[in-house]
């Protein structure tokens, strides 16, 4: 019953993005109509990740999954590149991570059995992702005094950016290779999707749900307004949960079927990417179109940092089970608690009296 709902909800994705150019539906509407249609697109991306799983391993399986579910991410965030919205995009994308660590991946433990995990992935996810903090210190710190955008953080970006991509390179391939070893072939017919099939549909489906999340994001504003949120706190729960829904879905339709170690992969394998490819791609694709600076706010680098933390505390042991699912749950709760508190970067008290101070001296140099 469930399935056949969701199959016959995959109609709402087209429907939106008809709806979307077609007429004048409003921006409350399209987002509660965009919203909806991510869901049966992300159970249709879990679908076809289990599919290729089967021919290729839960590792390679979850890197596809990762690979799939962040293209949407990408065009969200070029998009608010665009449209100058850059504390929306970096806040986007230190929910994602953060959203991946501990959202998806805490509510896939609950809704799978207890299981053990590849505890040398997970390591490997866990290392790269605390290396990527430790780069964004390099921009982030000189951002805290002054203009986060200022051109000079945002050339210092650029190397953090490389360095990040080169660390993705390397992980990737030995990631890779050690799951192509791991994984035994078998002359056995594997019922259901062809890797082509499943790898088309994955095509297919990611298409669909960047045009939706593309909707949803140009709708989000105006629902904020209304519901009195800050853009920093939209941006890093809200847009992050969209841009994640694929992976949301599959995770937990996974975790459901009893593949609680495919459904990891999935939710540490995009967080890891998150951190060591889109952000950096992100930054060096803005120079296309406006530069944007890799200038974290302080709660955004103790946000990854203790996310990263519980985490890899919670699964030190290399076990998975629904009260480890439940600890991340609640580490997510209350770091959405701090990005509600932060508010955006211009409300609190030392930058309006940075600005002050810019202003004064700009008033002084110009008598």
């Amino acid at each position: 019953m469930v399935r056949r709902v969701l199959f016959l909800g995959l109609v709402l994705g087209p429907l939106t993005i008809l709806l979307h150019y077609a007429t004048g539906i409003g921006a409350t509407a399209e987002f509660v109509l965009a919203a909806a249609s991510l869901v049966p697109l992300a159970w249709l991306i879990g679908e076809a990740t289990e599919h290729a799983a089967e021919h290729t391993g839960p590792g390679i399986g979850g890197f596809l999954n990762a690979t799939f579910g962040n293209a949407p991410e990408l065009i969200i965030a070029l998009i608010a590149v665009r449209e100058g919205l850059t504390e929306v995009v970096r806040g986007s994308l230190t929910g994602s991570v953060v959203g991946n660590l501990l959202l998806v991946l805490g509510f896939s433990l609950i809704a799978g059995p207890r299981d053990t995990l590849d505890r040398t992935s997970s390591f490997l996810s866990f290392g790269t992702i605390g290396l990527a903090v430790l780069l964004f210190l390099v921009p982030s710190i000189p951002s805290w005094e002054g203009d986060p955008d200022r051109h000079a953080v945002a050339q210092l970006s650029v190397p953090v950016a490389i360095a990040l991509l080169a660390v993705y390179s390397v992980v990737t391939a030995y990631s890779l290779r050690r799951h192509r070893g791991l994984h035994v072939s078998s002359d056995e017919t594997i019922e259901g999707w062809t890797l082509t099939q499943a790898l088309t549909v994955l095509g297919a489906a990611t298409i669909v749900t960047a045009l939706v999340a593309e909707i949803l994001v140009g709708s989000l504003e105006d629902f904020a307004d209304k519901v009195g949120l800050s853009d920093f706190f939209v941006a890093a729960v809200i847009v992050a949960i969209v841009g994640n829904a694929a992976e949301h879905g599959g995770a937990v339709v996974v975790a459901r079927r009893g593949k609680v170690r495919l459904a990891a992969e999935i939710a540490l394998a995009s967080a890891a990417q998150v951190a060591v490819f889109l952000i950096p791609a992100v930054a060096l694709l803005s120079w296309l179109i406006e530069p944007l600076s890799l200038g974290f706010r302080q709660v955004e680098i103790a946000a990854l940092a203790g996310g990263l933390t519980v985490t890899s505390l919670t699964l030190a042991g290399g076990h998975a089970s629904k009260a480890r699912g439940v600890v991340l749950l609640v580490a997510y709760a209350a770091i959405a608690v701090a990005f509600y508190a932060a508010g955006d970067r211009g409300d609190h008290p030392e930058a309006s009296r940075a600005n002050a101070t810019g202003a004064l001296v700009s008033g002084y140099v110009a008598t």
